[in-house]
């Protein structure tokens, strides 16, 4: 028995991971297919021998890369030579066009990027109102009930109108695209390197659920 433990995953937060993973790999897991999984490794194994395709070992976050430098060229007609991994979104996302361009590359490379976000002193207001909000229904019901109502339009309408960017260079979008839509971020989509999957598998849990990265191994059981 292994005293690595993948605690305190809330229910939703893996069914919203679970999910995501279905749509990388365009895969779909049955109702009762995963209660079998005790561990990490048995999970990635399991993933690996779901995705029936052809196995090349090549590196998919490099093509991701070179995919999203044509777009950028294309679209906004830079240089490509000044494309690096660590080339910074400020530099040809300006704020006022940022929301526009951003879907223009969305639709070139068929991916959601979902790269925006609100600015944190909004998000952080809007929970402070939904937490007293909470409390103020034991107090004064009425005025909980508004304040709730206010904080979850907000925080629909702030993540929505959000223009914030929640990643700063090129290269962290093409690791994003990797893990978020693997087929489409490969030269061919027929295909897939399993070498990569349970780095990736990995790495989502860490960054989805704020898992442990030193207590994640293949042995990390699922409680």
């Amino acid at each position: 028995m292994t005293d690595h433990k993948a605690e305190n995953i809330d229910s939703e937060d893996a069914d919203d991971l679970l999910v995501k993973i279905e749509k990388s790999f365009d895969i779909k897991f049955g109702d009762t297919e995963l209660m079998h999984i005790k561990t990490l490794g048995e999970l990635c194994d399991h993933i690996i021998n779901k995705i029936q395709l052809d196995n090349f070992d090549d590196c998919t976050t490099q093509q991701a890369f070179y995919k999203l430098r044509v777009a950028i060229t294309s679209l906004f007609k830079i240089d490509n030579k000044v494309i690096t991994t660590d080339f910074p979104l400020n530099n040809f996302l300006p704020r006022q066009r940022r929301r526009e361009m951003i879907s223009d590359l969305e639709n070139y490379l068929d991916v959601d990027l979902d790269i925006l976000r609100p600015p944190h002193w909004v998000t952080n207001t809007l929970l402070t109102l939904l937490f007293v909000s909470i409390v103020g229904l034991f107090f004064k019901w009425q005025y909980g009930l508004g304040g709730l109502c206010i904080s979850f339009v907000g925080l629909w309408f702030s993540n929505k109108m959000g223009n914030e960017l929640d990643l700063q260079t090129v290269g962290q979008i093409a690791e994003k695209m990797t893990r978020e839509s693997y087929l489409k971020s490969r030269r061919n989509p027929k295909s897939v390197n399993k070498n990569e999957i349970e780095k990736l598998l990995t790495e989502w849990f860490i960054n989805d659920l704020g898992l442990d990265k030193s207590k994640l191994t293949r042995e990390a059981e699922f409680v």
